[in-house]
């Protein structure tokens, strides 16, 4: 990550968007403190939660923290859930441990979260293999998993990957009517821009693993102020754009392993100036807390957006 930085807040929901490989995933890692080390390291910055440093705390403390007041569903439910241990165990564990409730409460607390969740006769699916639920199933069960202790950040990466268009309106209404339950924090990695609109309050639009832009939701919509944003609001289909192929952003993400010169999209930017391609832009703020990674808001050649 390079310069990201954000405000969370209780009861609101963050949506971090950008195309494969622009760093979402590994942002939430490094959030949740799950990279290796080595080969990662943190050289500067903080993540501040309740005023305390995540990146500074004691291992056994972050591990407290971890799966309690912070959790994460992971992108791929299938290989984040233990294929050898029944769900229910694997929901009540961290009841166990984080709360220190006996086997038979914690048990009980799984199978109020499967129910919950829209887990059908969940006394009984709470002894199931994960090989024996859905797609869609799996998913609800992380979902009950990374609740089980009431976390004050949830973290939900992908969610709805892989399932189909019906079981994903079904995931993102049951996360919307958790949040308001539990008044979570929710930050939402994706690469869709129909969840985005669909759930956030507001966006971060990442761009080899920094922030081009930061704004509220319905702002990025009417007036995104950074090419790449503008990209990728141009290649969303529309039953409502009559097109006869869907707009495309040219070219290839940077390879992050190789230093580059300038703004890292220049190369891909149908409205890059010479500028762009020898400076490396600041991130500059503009009016309602917005922000913006780009020398065009900063250029009298840009068009008025």
């Amino acid at each position: 990550m390079d310069g990201l930085s954000y405000d969370l807040h209780a009861g609101r929901t963050l949506a971090v968007v950008g195309e494969s490989g622009s760093g979402k995933s590994v942002h939430a890692l490094s959030l949740m403190r799950l990279l290796p080390v080595p080969p990662a390291r943190v050289t500067a910055g903080e993540v501040l939660y309740r005023g305390r440093d995540l990146l500074t705390l004691p291992d056994p403390e972050m591990r407290r923290l971890r799966g309690d007041r912070l959790a994460m569903i992971f992108q791929e439910p299938m290989t984040s859930l233990n294929p050898v241990m029944r769900v229910g165990a694997q929901i009540s564990e961290s009841v166990v441990l984080h709360k220190g409730a006996s086997a038979a409460a914690a048990r009980a607390r799984a199978v109020e979260l499967l129910r919950k969740v829209g887990i059908p006769a969940p006394e009984k699916r709470v002894d199931d293999y994960p090989h024996q639920f859905s797609g869609g199933m799996r998913q609800r069960a992380m979902i009950a998993m990374a609740l089980a202790c009431d976390p004050d950040v949830l973290i939900a990466d992908e969610p709805t990957t892989a399932l189909d268009v019906t079981i994903q309106a079904q995931i993102l209404e049951l996360m919307k009517s958790l949040q308001r339950e539990f008044k979570m924090a929710l930050i939402l990695i994706t690469h869709n821009i129909g969840v985005v609109a669909e759930m956030a309050d507001d966006v971060v639009v990442m761009y080899a693993g920094r922030a081009v832009e930061k704004a509220p939701v319905q702002d990025i919509f009417k007036s995104p102020k950074h090419p790449y944003t503008r990209a990728l609001l141009g290649s969303v289909p529309s039953i409502y754009l009559r097109k006869d192929r869907l707009a495309s952003i040219p070219g290839q993400p940077p390879d992050l392993a190789v230093p580059f010169k300038g703004c890292p999209f220049a190369p891909r930017c149908t409205e890059a100036l010479e500028r762009c391609r020898a400076d490396d832009p600041p991130a500059f703020p503009l009016a309602g807390g917005r922000m913006s990674n780009c020398w065009l808001v900063d250029s009298p050649a840009a068009a008025p957006r």
